[in-house]
């Protein structure tokens, strides 16, 4: 499935041997001083285990669940689009290349992360002249902090942006605050560039984005589709009870 494993990769049981021979016998998960009870049996037993897994595709998985396990990590993170290609770049780089460290992590290898993303932005800026964005300002609220943020997204035909995020905690809301906050942001984003405004229904919300209509002319504002059926539905909840 992922680029051969069990196939043209591995010829049989006698290649599945030869990588386990290989591993050290006091090998433990995640270095709590637990030994793997694989790598811990005598090599009758280790036979019946590869038997009962049926190949190195069943091992492979074994090895990347332990670290699921261990970490915590959610099942679903192997439907990230970035799993198989990680996966297929650990069968080509071959035995004998040491993973990435915590550091490396941290620090170069996000670096260029951090660097390939920004790149990837300013592609998508590039587009705004031509098809224009819709500005989107969407609330939340940290229930562990309690701190309470607007985000501010641009969408256009090519795809969505994340612009930046502000905490209000503690901010009087009201229409004054939220006009003069809407309209930084159109200013970074470029007053040329935005065509639509995208924000929920509050009468805060409703007031600050008739003000900015009145100040940029050529700027439309919808309301939040999802917030109008949230509000119907609680209503009619309401109605029930």
């Amino acid at each position: 499935m992922y680029g051969g494993i069990g196939g043209n990769m591995y010829q049989g049981e006698s290649v599945v041997e030869e990588i386990v021979s290989r591993l050290p016998r006091s090998a433990s998960i995640a270095g709590h001083g637990h030994k793997d009870p694989f790598l811990s049996k005598p090599k009758s037993q280790q036979m019946t285990l590869k038997g009962m897994v049926k190949g190195t595709r069943n091992m492979l998985g074994r090895y990347v669940a332990k670290w699921f396990y261990d970490k915590g990590i959610p099942f679903d993170a192997t439907n990230s689009p970035y799993f198989p290609p990680m996966i297929s770049a650990i069968q080509r780089v071959g035995p004998g290349v040491k993973p990435p460290t915590a550091y490396e992590l941290n620090g170069l290898i996000l670096d260029k992360e951090v660097e390939g993303v920004k790149k990837w932005i300013e592609e998508y800026k590039h587009s705004w002249p031509r098809t224009g964005i819709t500005l989107m300002s969407d609330g939340w609220l940290n229930k562990v902090s309690k701190n309470e943020f607007l985000n501010f997204l641009a969408y256009s035909p090519k795809g969505t942006v994340f612009l930046s995020s502000k905490d209000v905690l503690g901010t009087k809301k009201d229409a004054n605050f939220y006009v003069r906050l809407y309209d930084q942001i159109v200013e970074v984003v470029g007053d040329k560039h935005v065509v639509q405004f995208i924000k929920d229904n509050a009468r805060a919300c409703v007031s600050a984005c008739s003000k900015l209509m009145d100040k940029r002319k050529h700027l439309v504002w919808i309301p939040c589709a999802a917030h109008i059926i949230d509000l119907m539905l609680e209503r009619s909840v309401r109605s029930k009870l």
